[in-house]
């Protein structure tokens, strides 16, 4: 008996002491914003569970498109962003906003239309070339419309390929990458998309890559903590530890290991931080 006792000691000790040596945080709550691309996907829901199991951190995610979730690191509404527009991404932490921008994978956008292409689009090589027979041919097309990373990179392909896309050809959905696959699916038109979302939304879409490859199509991904700074009351700690652990080789495994249909969907790159 007294030894059952004794064990019994000896295991509660062990295990206030594995308590201890991971005790709650004092502010539990992070708040993110990210763009759409990363939860379509289904990479948040896949990655996020281990973070907050061995952090004891509760991950708020707020999905928009970049440009928003940026406003909302400007404003102090959120903890840290998780977004992809380069440029957007260094202005933010060159004006105070967040003291350090990490890389943490990157992916490629795609243009993707019907299947009979009607643009003619399959016979070009560049994404300028490729927006020009679209709009040439009047074609249908969808645009995010949202300010988000997509949205900049899109405009920025048809300022590089000397179009101002308007007309009734051209639609402004001010939606998410998901729901604007749906309505480009629905009008037989094209859109152009992260390679993530479209591998997620693939299969119960009836379009198909009409271009992909060029170089100017490569989407980088970076994380940033809202500067304490300008924002005293920011939950900083929860943002340098989820910083800390996606980053972290654990952190990025589980991005690599993320593929639907046996497709990796984003390619870790936080070895090369900044």
């Amino acid at each position: 008996m007294k030894k059952l006792f004794s064990t019994l000691l000896l295991s509660a000790a062990l295990f206030g002491t594995a308590q201890a040596a991971t005790p709650a945080p004092e502010n539990p709550i992070l708040k993110m914003a990210t763009t759409t691309s990363t939860d379509n996907s289904g990479l948040l829901k896949a990655i996020l569970p281990s973070f907050q199991e061995e952090s004891g951190y509760e991950v708020q995610v707020i999905a928009v498109g970049t440009g928003k979730a940026l406003k909302m690191g400007m404003d102090g509404d959120v903890d840290v962003v998780l977004v992809h527009a380069r440029a957007a991404e260094d202005k933010f932490v060159a004006e105070g906003y967040g003291d350090k921008r990490y890389d943490v994978m990157y992916n490629d956008f795609v243009l993707v239309g019907p299947e009979a292409d009607p643009a003619g689009v399959k016979t070009v090589k560049t994404a300028a070339e490729a927006l020009k027979k679209v709009a040439e041919a009047e074609a249908d097309f969808v645009s995010r419309g949202d300010d988000s990373g997509t949205h900049k990179k899109e405009k920025q392909l048809w300022a590089a390929a000397e179009v101002t896309p308007e007309g009734k050809w051209y639609r402004e959905a001010g939606q998410g990458m998901g729901k604007v696959l749906q309505m480009a699916g629905e009008l037989g038109g094209y859109t152009m998309a992260d390679r993530g979302t479209w591998l997620a939304y693939e299969s119960k879409s009836p379009l198909k890559v009409v271009l992909e490859g060029d170089e100017v199509m490569f989407n980088p991904y970076g994380i940033i903590a809202v500067s304490p700074k300008r924002y005293p009351d920011i939950n900083n700690k929860g943002a340098q530890a989820f910083i800390d652990w996606i980053v972290s080789d654990a952190g990025q495994k589980m991005i690599a290991d993320f593929k639907i249909n046996d497709k990796q969907l984003f390619i870790p790159s936080a070895a090369k931080a900044e």
